[in-house]
């Protein structure tokens, strides 16, 4: 009977030590690789051969016939 009251406070312990959040570094570095995500996006999506394919592709879309 003693071991499983231990057990069951042993898993509650665990239970309340979970991180619900990030740290501070954790925070900066996670803002630092989403700014660097969104620039290698911005220029993927301003690219000339993306620009085209997307401007033809609202063309078609526009001109669709019904």
């Amino acid at each position: 009977m003693v071991q499983r009251i231990k057990d069951w406070v042993r898993a509650m312990v665990r239970r309340t030590r979970t991180d619900k959040g990030m740290t501070t570094s954790e925070y900066a570095v996670g803002t630092i690789a989403a700014c660097a995500f969104a620039a290698v996006l911005y220029k993927v999506v301003t690219s000339q051969p993306v620009m085209s394919a997307l401007q033809s592709l609202l063309k078609d879309a526009l001109d669709a016939k019904f």
